[in-house]
C-alpha cells in the first residue's frame, strides 16, 4: 500500500469474528500524540464510539456527509475508509464531490465512459491541477472506492456562470427555473445572513470588503443548495455520499439543510474531521469555532495537524488582494 495511493493505513485486527480500527499510522504531523486523536465523538448522545460502530451507524443513512480540512491527508484517507466501509456493508452511494462543479460534469462522463475503473487520470481529465485544490493523490483513493464498486461519480457544486451571475445579482440572477430549481425561494432567515456573514468575516480573516459580504452569503447559501439538489438527484438509487468542507456538512445551515427540502423525510449523517488543538482535550470545547452551543455535526473524528501556522499569516498575500478586489 503504497503512500501516493493511500494516504493513511487502517490496521485492522480480526478478534471474536469482528475487525476493529486497532492502530492509525497519521501522515499529518502536529500533535499525533494527542489524547483525542483519532477518536470519534457522538454529539447528540455525548459520548465516544468506536470507528467501526460510527461506520455501521452510516449505512442506515440515504446520504452521508463527510466535511474535511481540504490540505490534512489523514481526514481523505478516513473519508475513503468510511466509503469503503458503506460498500462492504451493501450500499452503491453515489460519489459527490464539493471540488467538482457542474461544468466538469461532461468531462467526468468523457473520462469515464473511457476508463470506468481507473481513478488515477480522473483529475487530469477534469485539469485539476489548475482548480487551486490539494494535490488529486489525497482524493483519489475515495473516488477509487466508488469506481472499484461500480458507484457513480457527480459533479456537484455551482458552475462558474452561476457564481458569476450570484456576484452580480444574487439570487435573482439564477433565473427564476434555477431558483426553484434550487428551492432557493426560501432565503436564510435574517438570523441565519447574519451568522453566515460573521463567519466568512473570520474565515477570511477580517480581510473579505463589507460591500461583497452580502453576496458571498448568496454564494455559499446556493453553492450548499447546488450541492443538496445534486445529491438528491444522484441517490435516488441508493443514496450518495459527499466530501466537502466542514462548513458544508454543518446541520444548521449546510448541505443538510438543504437536503430536509430537496430529500424530505430522508435519513443525513454529518461527519466532520476536525483537527485537534494543543490543550483542548475536551470534544464540546470545540464547539466554540462554529460559533453554535453543540457541534453542529452528528459525529466528529479527531485527526492531527496538518500544521501549526496560524492561516491568516499563510493565506495573507491572497487575502489582501481579496480586500483590494
Amino acid at each position: 500500500m503504497s503512500r501516493p495511493v493511500v494516504a493513511l493505513a487502517l490496521l485492522l485486527v480480526v478478534a471474536a469474528g469482528c475487525a476493529r480500527v486497532t492502530e492509525i499510522e497519521w501522515e499529518s504531523p502536529v500533535s499525533r500524540a494527542h489524547p483525542l486523536a483519532g477518536r470519534v465523538w457522538d454529539v447528540r448522545a455525548e459520548r465516544f464510539v468506536e470507528p467501526r460502530d460510527l461506520a455501521a451507524r452510516l449505512v442506515a443513512n440515504r446520504f452521508v456527509l463527510l466535511g474535511e480540512r481540504h490540505d490534512n491527508p489523514d481526514h481523505h484517507a478516513l473519508q475513503a475508509w468510511l466509503l469503503r466501509e458503506l460498500i462492504a456493508a451493501g450500499r452503491r452511494p453515489a460519489l459527490g464531490f464539493e471540488m467538482f462543479s457542474t461544468d466538469d460534469a461532461a468531462a467526468i462522463a468523457r473520462y469515464l465512459a473511457r476508463s470506468p475503473r481507473d481513478a488515477a487520470g480522473l483529475g487530469d481529465a477534469v485539469n485539476w491541477k489548475r482548480t487551486g485544490w490539494p494535490d488529486w493523490r489525497f482524493y483519489q483513493p475515495i473516488a477509487q472506492a466508488a469506481l472499484d464498486a461500480g458507484a457513480p461519480i457527480v459533479a456537484t457544486n455551482l458552475s462558474r456562470a452561476a457564481i458569476d451571475a450570484l456576484r452580480k445579482n444574487g439570487f435573482s440572477g439564477l433565473g427564476p427555473a434555477v431558483v426553484a430549481q434550487l428551492k432557493l425561494d426560501v432565503p436564510p432567515t435574517p438570523a441565519t445572513r447574519a451568522a453566515m456573514a460573521q463567519e466568512i468575516r473570520e474565515s477570511h480573516c477580517g480581510q473579505a470588503p463589507e460591500a461583497m459580504l452580502d453576496r458571498m452569503v448568496d454564494m455559499q447559501w446556493a453553492r450548499d443548495a447546488r450541492i443538496a439538489e445534486a445529491l438528491a438527484r444522484a441517490g435516488v438509487r441508493d443514496g450518495a455520499v459527499l466530501i466537502a468542507g466542514t462548513g458544508h456538512v454543518r446541520r444548521d445551515r449546510g448541505v443538510p439543510a438543504h437536503l430536509a427540502r430537496h430529500a424530505p423525510g430522508t435519513g443525513v449523517a454529518s461527519v466532520a474531521f476536525l483537527e485537534v488543538e494543543a490543550g483542548t482535550t475536551a470534544p464540546t470545547a470545540y464547539a466554540g469555532r462554529w460559533d453554535v452551543g453543540p457541534l453542529p455535526f452528528d459525529y466528529v473524528w479527531f485527526t492531527p495537524r496538518v500544521d501549526d501556522v496560524d492561516p491568516c499569516e499563510k493565506f495573507k498575500e491572497s487575502l489582501e488582494k481579496l480586500k483590494k478586489s
